[in-house]
């Protein structure tokens, strides 16, 4: 029996032609993380949408977080990103929400600058593509495939803090 592809043509929602894979057309993960690999925003875009549209909406997903005083956060110190995101309205909306600019500039700077702080969205990217169900688009509804990433996005956090947190028992000695 055959079933037709989630992303083929009107096969499922948030689907784009991607620009890189010869139109194929497929979705794209935006995530924001910190530098331990926690991710703090994920949202899911059609492949054919430029990375600079969807920035506002990635770290306007992020949730407020307690800090020692008492207070309440809800923005970085400071957003490293790659070349895609060097446009003035980007730059400006982080200036405006008090965040340090860390873009690489298109045609003037080497990517390899950012190269020390990227590694850890490529590290983060990889770790959630560690989930078969993610790498493939396989289901039609959007938010099937969005739940799935949270999901591994739980995850992640999981093991990453249950590993450093909790003190693991002690394995038995068999002695024959």
């Amino acid at each position: 029996m055959w079933t037709r592809p989630a992303c083929a043509l009107f096969g499922g929602d948030l689907c784009g032609a991607n620009p890189v894979d010869r139109a194929k057309r497929g979705s794209k993960w935006h995530v924001a993380n910190e530098g331990t690999g926690l991710v703090l925003s994920l949202l899911l875009g059609p492949a054919n949408r430029p990375d600079q549209e969807l920035l506002e909406a990635v770290l306007d997903d992020i949730p407020m977080v307690a800090t020692p005083a008492g207070g309440r956060r809800r923005r970085p110190d400071k957003c490293h990103a790659d070349k895609g995101y060097d446009y003035r309205h980007c730059r400006a909306y982080l200036t405006r929400r008090g965040i340090k600019v860390r873009i690489a500039r298109r045609g003037i700077e080497s990517s390899q600058r950012l190269g020390r702080h990227r590694w850890k969205a490529e590290r983060t990217i990889a770790w959630l593509f560690g989930c078969r169900r993610l790498r493939v688009r396989y289901d039609r509804s959007s938010e099937r495939f969005y739940a799935f990433g949270l999901l591994a996005c739980c995850r992640l956090s999981f093991n990453r803090y249950s590993d450093h947190t909790t003190p693991r028992p002690r394995q038995p000695v068999l002695a024959w």
